[in-house]
């Protein structure tokens, strides 16, 4: 097992906490690790900085991302990994949609070419809006108290869609079919980061199985036309304890 050191921990929203770290780790954007939190559990993490300081972005949802969350300078991260494959990286203009904390794998992705569309429940939701250049961010929030009042969807109606290189998204699944769905008779170049429970990270205990791909190995990052042979995305999804359940 490896582990990096914890430089500085910034809160970023009221249960967001990015740790920096200094590493010679090699990274590909949208490569995840599995981190330990002693006596609790090992969960995915995908970095939103691969560059020199690196980082991770973690949103507290159980003990162990409170766990995690809460390390400070000085503290070790012991983890394993990094796993899976990253986004294709291409020239031109890119557009990225995040939710929530799923904007934070797409941040070392932007450049001066970049647009951003970001979505959260309210105002406190959204991070990272300060990464991009001026003019060239949107935001939805559910409530209306940041940007546009709705959805994703709402914000890619003011866009021309066709007019990006590349498409990214990550976060919830329910927004990600929705992006899907909205795009799927367009021509666009689109990769979609799939968020699913994980224990092992190699793909070896199923737990993040997707029509008999597994999330962890195969992924996290597949094509729109990945995801539109898949019925179960969007649809059902297992527990942690392997029930099958319905979104």
């Amino acid at each position: 097992m490896k582990y990096f050191t914890v430089a500085e921990n910034k809160r970023e929203t009221h249960n967001v906490n990015t740790l920096v770290f200094h590493d010679d780790i090699s990274i590909v954007p949208g490569q995840f690790i599995m981190a330990w939190a002693p006596r609790i559990n090992d969960i995915p993490l995908s970095f939103s900085s691969v560059s020199d300081p690196k980082a991770i972005t973690i949103k507290v949802y159980g003990d162990a991302s409170a766990y995690l969350a809460g390390l400070g300078p000085g503290d070790r991260l012991f983890y394993e990994g990094p796993y899976g494959n990253g986004y294709d990286i291409v020239p031109g203009k890119k557009l990225l949609i995040g939710a929530g904390s799923g904007i934070a794998s797409l941040m070392p992705l932007i450049d001066g070419n970049t647009t951003g569309l970001i979505s959260g429940k309210t105002a406190e939701d959204i991070l990272f809006s300060d990464r991009f250049t001026e003019g060239k961010l949107h935001i939805v929030t559910d409530d209306g108290t940041a940007g546009k009042k709705g959805f994703v969807t709402t914000a890619m109606d003011e866009l021309d869609i066709e007019d990006f290189d590349m498409i990214y998204v990550c976060g919830p699944e329910i927004m990600m079919k929705s992006v899907v769905d909205y795009l799927k008779d367009k021509n666009v170049n689109c990769q979609f980061s799939l968020e699913r429970s994980m224990k092992c990270g190699v793909g070896l205990c199923d737990s993040c199985s997707i029509n008999g791909y597994q999330v962890c190995s195969d992924g996290p990052v597949f094509s729109i036309a990945e995801l539109k042979s898949m019925d179960e995305f969007g649809r059902t999804r297992l527990t942690y304890s392997g029930k099958r359940v319905f979104f």
